[in-house]
């Protein structure tokens, strides 16, 4: 596994895979023919299907567009080997002629790959974890007595502190900015911002229901930062990325939980995010949004348990619950874009992520299901879903878009 600084990435909205990913692959290839004054760029699969919602064209115009003339097409229905976010860029030589093509796949989370045959990783790139299923970690853990968050650190340093406090930092502002904005997101469905609402009238009720208001409100907040390409942090990607920001800034303001523990609790969150992402995949078009919003729950879920003194076993058993109980959902977004129904998701994964918590802290940590297993079964499970439930917009509740 990989820094958390891959899982981690901060950026703008509103898909980590359908605008960071192919803004990225698009510098990079930029870098490699800063000469060329033509290029074209074929999307295929779910980034042609729903790349037009997620802005994708916008993000690879943006890098490329200043140096030349850019040529993109749209192959929706053509899906290469590897995975569902195929891209391929070619310099376009005054002939006619393209030289150069290079094939990438955006895999979630704002990461490339060329697929399978990969080229050996430079030593600045190597794994950073030597333990990659949480079955190993928590053996590390329980014969050490450290906690998951100590793994992190041991794997990569004390540094790896200074990084989490700045996505603590953008996670915050990320809420504050969504509680205070209001009017209507970009895209053709007119949504508008509920976060400053639902805020204002948490704050109306009695302490039981305001907690869970508030919760709402953040997760809200954020999401719809997002939406309208604010400056978020994936977690584990830019759909999900409302989740963990909200139960934390929950935490940590009404709860007065310290910096320092909100950030160890964020470094086993990233963990948990780090082992699916190693094992399965984060990605809405590979797996669904089992993927995404479903391993943010279980990253939120396991961040929480820990706050509240959570045990090794139980914070494994509440990052079990937050992934199972999302098994199976679809990724189908109405109209391609990050917004119905992505938002209210968020907010809901962040009130189950609490209840997930609460349920583990209730137990001694003892259960049938492990996480590794949940995830395996999640990996197969996406495999086993047909495309058109996998950010294509092609059925489930994309197809409101025909009403």
């Amino acid at each position: 596994m990989k820094s958390l600084r891959e899982l981690f990435r901060i950026g703008i909205g509103p898909s980590s895979s359908h605008t960071m990913g192919p803004q990225a692959a698009a510098i990079q290839f930029l870098e490699r023919h800063p000469e060329a004054t033509a290029f074209e760029v074929t999307l295929y699969g779910s980034l042609a299907a729903t790349g037009k919602g997620h802005m994708t064209d916008v993000a690879i115009l943006r890098v490329l567009e200043p140096q030349g003339q850019v040529t993109i097409h749209w192959e929706p229905t053509v899906f290469l080997p590897f995975h569902p976010n195929g891209m391929k860029f070619a310099v376009r030589q005054p002939d006619g002629s393209l030289t150069d093509e290079w094939t990438v796949y955006s895999v979630g989370g704002g990461a490339l790959s060329e697929g399978e045959e990969q080229a050996p990783e430079a030593p600045e790139d190597a794994p950073l974890y030597p333990l990659t299923t949480m079955k190993a970690i928590m053996a590390w853990c329980q014969e050490t007595g450290h906690a998951y968050w100590e793994y992190v650190e041991q794997c990569e340093g004390k540094e790896i502190w200074d990084y989490l406090r700045e996505v603590w930092r953008v996670m915050q502002e990320a809420v504050e900015r969504g509680i205070d904005h209001e009017g209507v997101l970009p895209g053709p469905l007119g949504l508008q911002r509920k976060a400053p609402i639902y805020y204002t009238k948490a704050k109306g009720y009695k302490a039981n229901l305001q907690s869970s208001g508030l919760v709402y409100a953040y997760a809200l907040a954020v999401s719809e930062e997002n939406a309208s390409g604010g400056l978020i942090v994936t977690a584990p990607t830019c759909g999900s990325c409302g989740v963990l920001p909200a139960v934390l800034y929950h935490l940590g303001h009404n709860h007065n939980f310290s910096e320092e523990r909100i950030l160890h609790a964020i470094a086993t969150a990233g963990l948990i995010g780090n082992l699916v992402k190693q094992n399965a995949s984060i990605s809405g078009a590979d797996v669904g949004c089992q993927g995404e919003v479903g391993v943010a729950s279980a990253m939120a879920s396991a961040a929480a348990c820990q706050l509240f003194g959570g045990s090794v076993a139980q914070i494994e058993y509440a990052a079990e619950m937050g992934l199972e109980h999302h098994l199976g959902m679809t990724c189908d977004p109405v109209c391609g874009l990050v917004q119905i129904p992505c938002i209210e998701r968020n907010a809901f994964a962040a009130a189950r992520a609490l209840d997930t918590n609460f349920y583990a802290s209730l137990s001694d940590g003892q259960h049938r299901v492990s996480f590794d297993r949940v995830v395996r079964v999640m990996k197969q499970t996406g495999k086993d879903l047909p495309s058109l439930y996998k950010e294509t917009s092609e059925g489930g509740l994309a197809k409101l878009s025909e009403d």
